[in-house]
């Protein structure tokens, strides 16, 4: 998607940052989704149509506005995904359909555990963004760049870029090196060769990225704590709701909800069992939020020096970031969730080959905003996706 952005910013004449949107979308998908841009006409924009589909990409409604959009500003998102080769993956195929509904049906009544999904981390890369987030958090901004210039094991144009620069810190040759659709990349290389590899210059080479991009590193870092405080909570907890918990007391929750929606459960209250395990929430790192008052939130005070953020404000002046943090519920449920079982000659794509002996599970469903249907799918699969 900040390809796609980079792509768009460059046909229009203006910066990625005046790109604005409500979320971030999966990279290998077909996706559709609102933007807004600043300082664009409907006409210019319909006059680089021919580009843009070039790219495989396409522009509908197009129409002025009157306000930029905000990460968070949506209700949800829908999926239609499709399985294929069931049968490759399940021997047992007579019982395949008991099997889906069972599946299925297990995650419609209990949910899932909410957690950030793997590609918020860079899943597979040698350097995981949560990684280059603690650098931003811990002003080690040299550290953040190199990180983020971390070559894989691999033997191509990019790779080789990245190796060459992790090795000279020879910006301007980098470039030369670097493939012009790695937009970031780019950004980066040519602010480093402007203001230099010190302190100060990665300073400014940051700043060639939007702030939704900036912050994106440091929110990966929050993600992937509350990913593991998940999974010690339930470890430690299971589905009980303790003392010390915290919980929201309003129904429709998003993550942006304030810490005034929070309550800490009592001891009375969790003898009482008043609360249900689908209303307690664990906090998303930042300045603004309170911490469980249980073994949960010593494990927090824990991480937190063991990452040497003990005395961390969640504030990067240097990069004009600040994160409040917020609250995630620990379980989520996907709403409206369908599933139909298909031959392979029904969801044919363009290239592929079709086996008559294997079928494809179409699974149609929704989620509230920032789940991820990877761990949903995960959840009724059993295994990663």
């Amino acid at each position: 998607m900040f390809e796609a952005v980079g792509f768009l910013a460059i046909k229009l004449g203006v910066i990625p940052s005046d790109f604005s949107y409500a979320g971030l979308k999966d990279k290998k998908a077909i996706t559709y989704q609102a933007m807004v841009v600043r300082k664009v006409t409907p006409e210019r924009l319909k006059n680089i149509e021919k580009e843009i589909e070039k790219k495989r990409m396409n522009v509908f409604n197009i129409r002025s506005v009157g306000k930029s959009l905000r990460l968070g500003q949506l209700k949800g998102n829908h999926f239609d995904i499709i399985i294929r080769n069931l049968q490759n993956q399940i021997n047992d195929s007579t019982n395949l359909k008991e099997r889906i509904f069972e599946a299925i049906e297990n995650v419609k009544d209990k949910g899932f555990v909410n957690y950030y999904g793997p590609q918020r981390f860079g899943k597979g890369r040698k350097v995981h963004t949560d990684q280059i987030g603690l650098a931003l958090l811990k002003n080690e901004m040299v550290k953040a760049i190199k990180l983020f210039f971390t070559p894989e094991d691999l033997d191509d144009p990019v790779n080789r870029a990245k190796k060459y620069f992790l090795q000279t810190e020879d910006a301007k040759g980098t470039l030369s090196l670097m493939p012009e659709f790695k937009v970031r990349e780019r950004a980066l290389l040519e602010s480093l060769h402007r203001f230099g590899m010190t302190e100060e210059g990665c300073i400014q080479a940051w700043f060639s990225f939007p702030h939704s991009m900036r912050i994106f590193y440091v929110h990966a870092y929050s993600s992937k704590i509350w990913n593991e405080a998940a999974s010690y909570r339930l470890e430690t907890y299971g589905s009980r709701v303790v003392e010390g918990d915290l919980v929201c007391l309003d129904e429709d929750v998003d993550e942006h909800f304030p810490s005034s929606k929070v309550h800490l459960v009592t001891e009375e209250e969790a003898s009482a069992s008043i609360y249900a395990i689908h209303q307690v929430v664990l906090p998303v790192l930042g300045y603004n939020i309170q911490y469980p008052r249980n073994q949960v939130g010593q494990w927090y005070h824990e991480i937190l020096s063991r990452d040497g953020l003990q005395t961390c404000r969640f504030k990067v002046p240097p990069l004009k970031l600040n994160v409040p943090g917020c609250y995630r519920q620990i379980l989520k449920h996907a709403h409206n969730l369908s599933y139909q079982l298909m031959g392979d000659h029904d969801v044919q794509m363009e290239g592929s080959h079709i086996d008559e002996s294997t079928l494809s599970l179409l699974i149609s469903f929704d989620l509230d905003a920032s789940c991820y249907a990877t761990v949903c799918l995960r959840e009724i699969m059993k295994y990663n996706i």
